[in-house]
């Protein structure tokens, strides 16, 4: 039998150590260049060799590209989807030590010379040597590199099964990498007629709570949305403060009513979403006078379970309304109470509906145009290029104003669950089973992974169309930013996440546990793959 490169906890760590090296932060040249180095890793697999043309790199967005590895046996037509993300987040946090934040062995060693810098829980953890400290190790190479394992394996004792490796760029912005593969995924599907049979995602696993001894498995993932909104008032000079209305004085009414909102809140199987919070609030005026500020923005995060985008942009209708009418009777108030005129009141509106009235007002090349100007600045993230086309079209518009104006931002990660489904059933009793027989090791489950992940745009489920309150109301759709709904829904396959057990993702102690990582979870991922090809 040939022999396997990764098929030791020894092989594994010191391909994961060579992958994390291979430094990839969102955005960055090392992201760009990352897939065509696992490309060049699974050239050296025998199979891959002999079917070259089932290892390729596909295009995803400003230079990114994502990669597929498809093993296929001769006889089976069920596929099992592996799916990872190869970006990191930035490691500016790592201090002095930002030189070695992508060398795991180097950085372990060196933090014991700072244990006193360290959290006490970080500060055990690196006493007992159970875990590799560094940028991606948890977060989430190791998925990668246990799944690189687990095909290698598969050619060379030909699984009757087949697995298609799926590693992708920018889940920790945009996904963009993931939206991507959604349509190349379908075109797979189609060229080597496959089956799609589960989508086995490497996530990594989180405690619970400090001290936690369980092993999660998840099968669904949650969502995120970022309902936002345009705050536009009546600019005035500062010695005459009531004839106009300023959008802080406005904003502030939503967000505080935004702010761990609990009716923007789910509890689904007994697990709940956190509260919604601001991600943003900021003037959109760029520099100091004495004009009042006019204009500004705020961003709210919204995680979801079952809930869909038109369902959360009619509950932040809700809470906008319910906001414009306090803000309006202080507003009164005051203007009462001063003796003096208003210069009239905040209403609220989508988005959709300033963009009606603009196209009526000036026509759809008009307002093309304002687009096409805001997308003209690469300096601008989807965020702020949304904010900028809503302020656009108001500040032509302002017989609509003062006003609230609702629209979305993204990204956009709709929830998915699978925990209904038989497969899954079966995959959850398998590892809950064997985990302990094998390793002593008590297996959870979790119906939502709750740090977002790719999961999100496949087996779409949406019985209406929740989906077209998204696309009305998000300013860069369908040039910067999209969603393939209709390609996700045909994506059918129920989903899993399996992956090793880990400690602070995105923060200067993330930490993988290396016997969960290396001998652990790999040898029950392969236990459960081959128990769904045995049933």
């Amino acid at each position: 039998m040939t022999q396997l490169c990764w098929g030791t906890p020894e092989e594994l760590r010191g391909l994961l150590c060579e992958v994390v090296s291979w430094r990839s932060m969102t955005l960055t040249e090392g992201e760009r260049n990352f897939p065509s180095k696992v490309e060049a890793k699974l050239r050296g697999v025998g199979y891959f060799q002999a079917n070259p043309n089932h290892l390729q790199l596909h295009d995803a967005d400003q230079g990114r590209r994502f990669l597929t590895a498809l093993y296929k046996h001769p006889d089976a037509k069920e596929t099992i989807v592996l799916i990872s993300h190869f970006d990191t987040v930035n490691t500016e946090e790592y201090g002095d030590l930002e030189a070695f934040a992508y060398q795991p062995e180097e950085l372990t060693k060196l933090l014991h010379g700072r244990m006193n810098e360290l959290p006490e829980d970080a500060q055990k953890d690196l006493k007992s040597g159970e875990y590799l400290f560094g940028r991606g190790t948890m977060d989430m190479k190791m998925g990668l590199v246990m799944h690189m394992g687990l095909i290698e394996k598969a050619t060379v004792e030909q699984w009757q099964v087949n697995l298609l490796l799926l590693t992708v760029p920018d889940e920790e912005v945009n996904s963009s990498g993931m939206r991507a593969a959604v349509p190349k995924l379908l075109e797979i599907k189609e060229k080597h007629d496959l089956t799609y049979k589960l989508f086995l995602n490497g996530e990594p696993v989180f405690t619970q709570e400090p001290g936690d001894g369980n092993y999660y498995v998840y099968s669904g993932s949650i969502g995120k949305i970022m309902p936002s909104a345009l705050f536009y008032g009546k600019e005035t000079h500062v010695g005459e403060p009531l004839s106009g209305i300023t959008a802080p004085y406005i904003a502030s009414f939503l967000t505080q009513r935004m702010e761990w909102n609990m009716s923007l809140q789910e509890t689904v199987r007994g697990e709940t979403t956190p509260l919604p919070v601001t991600l943003q609030q900021k003037d959109l005026k760029l520099e100091y006078s004495v004009q009042t500020p006019y204009r500004a923005a705020a961003l709210y995060n919204v995680f979801l379970m079952e809930r869909n985008a038109e369902e959360i942009m009619d509950l932040f209708e809700k809470v906008a309304v319910n906001a414009a009418r306090s803000c309006n009777k202080k507003y009164m108030e005051v203007c009462k109470e001063q003796s003096v005129d208003p210069v009239g009141e905040v209403s609220v509106l989508r988005y959709e509906v300033l963009l009606e009235h603009a196209i009526n007002k000036f026509g759809t090349d008009f307002v093309e145009a304002i687009k096409a100007a805001i997308h003209a600045h690469p300096e601008w993230d989807d965020r702020e290029k949304s904010f900028r086309i809503a302020d656009t079209l108001m500040i032509q518009c302002q017989e609509l104003a003062p006003a609230m104006v609702l629209l979305f931002a993204p990204p956009y990660y709709p929830a998915v669950n699978s925990s209904n489904d038989e497969l899954v059933i079966q995959c959850v009793d398998y590892l809950k089973e064997q985990g302990p027989a094998r390793f002593d090791l008590a297996v959870r489950q979790v119906h939502y992974f709750n740090g977002i992940s790719d999961l999100s745009y496949v087996n779409y489920q949406d019985d209406g169309e929740g989906w077209t309150v998204f696309k009305s109301n998000t300013p860069v759709w369908g040039t910067s930013y999209s969603i393939p709904f209709d390609a996700m829904k045909e994506l059918k396959a129920p989903v899993l996440n399996v992956g090793p057990l880990g400690k602070d993702a995105h923060k200067r102690t993330e930490r993988l546990h290396m016997k969960s990582a290396f001998e652990e979870v790999p040898v029950l991922v392969e236990g459960m793959i081959k128990m769904m090809i045995n049933n």
